[in-house]
This record gives C-alpha cells, structure tokens and sequence, in this order.
C-alpha cells in the first residue's frame, strides 16, 4: 500500500521535513505582525533559491564529468582488462571464458535496457510530480499550522491540552535542532571531503564532495558506498596510490563526523542504534527505493522524539535508541534440598 501511494505520501514527507525546517524564519515574520501567506511566501522563495543554487552548482559539476566520461570509461576498460588477465592467471581461468561470461551479461542487460528506459521514464514523471507538488505542500502545512494544532488538541480531549502542548513544543523543537544539525552536518562534510579531494588533485572533487555528504546521511551503507566511488575515482584519474591517500582522507573525516560533529552539532537525544538503523535503510529502499533511503533515518529519529514524549510509548522509543542499559546478572538462588544432579 505505501509503494503504491508513493507519489502521494513522499512529497508530504518532504514538505512536513522542509516545514518543520522553515517554520522558525515564518514566525518571526508573522510575530512581527506581516500577513502569515505573505511571510510563508517570502520565506519559501528563499529556501527554493538557496536549493535552486545547490542544484545548480551539482549539475555544473555533474557537466564536467559527463564530457569526461569516455575517457573516464576507456581507462576504467583498460584497468579492468589488468584486472581479468591477473585474475586469469592467478586462479587458472582461461581469459576466453571470462571475455563470455562478460559478453554474456552484456547481452542481458542491454536485452532488458526496455524495461529500464519505461521504469526511467516512469521515475522522471514521478520526480517531476514531487517537484511540483512539494512547494505547494509546504505552503499548505505552514498556512494551516495552527488549524493543524487545533486539531490534535480537539482528538486528545481538554483535560490533555497542556499535556499535549508541551508534548508539540518539545517536539518540534528537538526534531527541527536535529534537522538543522543534520543539514550542518552535510555541510561540513561536503566542504571537507571537497577541501580534501582538491588537495590530494582528484577530478571532479567539488562532485564528489557533495555526493559523499549526501551518501552520509545513509548510515554505514552510504559510508561504503561513498569510500568506494572516491577510490575508483581516484584509481582512474590518478595513480593505485591514491587509492590509499582518499581511503585515509574518508577516515579521518569519519573520525571528525563520529567524535566531534554527530554529538555535537546533530545532538545524540535522537541518536538511533545500529540495528534499527540498517532496518530502517533496507526498509526504506524496499518500500521508496534511493529516496526511501534517504528519508529513513530522519523519519525513524522523528518517531523516536514522539515515542519519548508519550509515557507509554517510551519504551518504543527506547528500543529504537542507542543507550546501553547495564548487565543485569542474574543469579539462580539453589533451593534447600533440591538435588543438582544424579548420584553416581
């Protein structure tokens, strides 16, 4: 069911995450007495013209590597020729019968290149219906916040107002601080993998820095996946040296991430453990593929501030945390004359 409402449910998830972003720069209009759509208006055109100069300066980026990627393509063959004759003698495999299995899988996929080129058009209606929808989302949620408000305090009952007051005001607050240190996050990291790639003279660095910053936000996946790009990068454009200059480079980086900016910029109050955070990732590609692994963990860590801000609920959200509780040992007390093994 929520593979089937996708072009429907993910444009509501970006525009609640972009709201729940932009909410603090539209009060402080409206608290200023400018009219509420005017403000929204205004705040919401600054946002797309910020996102409009991201993606303008990733697809300028993205422009050089495409002129470049015949040539990026035929070293990447010759490399991998290096590869299929080492291999070839290492583990006694005539090179003919890999050159088969390779034309052999060729073969499949060009075969099934239809499928791909429908399912490609398909995915482009669907990225073009999110672009549109999202903005008008955005202003929809912002303009009917308060109405929105009101009703969750009408289904909650009057004796819970207060309650449910601060269970909202603590919530949004905690979930924007973690958006916004998330967002600094990728900042940090796209600025220090770029710094990092142009100092050691890799190729399309600036690329590459922003692509890693976005694979990040993917717990431990988007990590290796990102490692893996810059080091068959760096074997194709530079030397096999490199390949240990970048892998050192994204380890100290990760070093920073883990010790410095995850506790103290995201903030560890919804900090997820290891095993809901792989669930979530596989779950989330299951069901919405690359997007739905991006918008796992935000999603799982927005659920968990909710469980913890309802009593009974807090053990959910304890479940999806990280804190260790002690060892509890449990000691088996022997009853007075019970026998604790046969007699020989």
């Amino acid at each position: 069911m929520l593979t089937i409402l996708q072009d429907i449910i993910l444009p509501l998830i970006y525009a609640a995450i972009i709201a729940i972003l932009i909410s603090p720069a539209v009060n402080f209009l409206v608290n200023r007495k400018v009219n509420r759509a005017f403000s929204i208006a205004v705040v919401l055109v600054f946002a797309l013209l910020a996102l409009t100069s991201l993606i303008a300066l990733f697809t300028s980026q993205a422009s050089l590597l495409g002129k470049s990627l015949p040539q990026l393509v035929d070293k990447f063959q010759e490399l991998f020729n290096q590869m299929v004759s080492w291999g070839s003698g290492y583990f006694n495999i005539p090179t003919l019968k890999i050159n088969e299995w390779i034309t052999h899988t060729k073969a499949e996929y060009i075969n099934s290149s239809g499928a791909r080129i429908g399912l490609t058009l398909t995915t482009m209606g669907s990225v073009l219906a999110t672009v549109f929808l999202t903005p008008v989302y955005v202003f929809m949620i912002l303009f009917y916040q308060p109405h929105l408000i009101r009703f969750v305090h009408q289904i909650s009952g009057v004796d819970n107002n207060d309650k449910v007051s601060e269970i909202l005001t603590e919530t949004k607050t905690i979930i924007q601080s973690y958006l916004v240190g998330l967002f600094v996050e990728f900042a940090i990291i796209a600025t220090l993998n770029s710094v990092g790639l142009l100092a050691l003279g890799i190729q399309y660095a600036i690329l590459l820095g922003i692509v890693g910053a976005l694979l990040n936000i993917i717990p431990y996946i988007g990590g290796l996946i990102g490692v893996a790009l810059f080091m068959i990068i760096a074997l194709v454009t530079k030397s096999p040296i490199y390949v240990l200059y970048v892998f050192g480079l994204y380890a100290c980086i990760q070093l920073i991430d883990n010790n410095y900016i995850v506790p103290k910029i995201v903030g560890s109050k919804v900090k997820l453990n290891a095993l809901v955070s792989i669930i979530a990732v596989i779950a989330g590609a299951a069901l919405w593929g690359i997007p739905g692994m991006f918008l796992s963990i935000p999603l799982i860590a927005v659920l968990k501030v909710i469980l913890d801000r309802i009593e009974p609920l807090k053990p959910w959200g304890f479940l999806l945390g990280d804190t260790m509780p002690p060892i509890i040992k449990i000691t088996l007390r022997k009853i007075p004359g019970q026998r604790t093994g046969p007699k020989v």
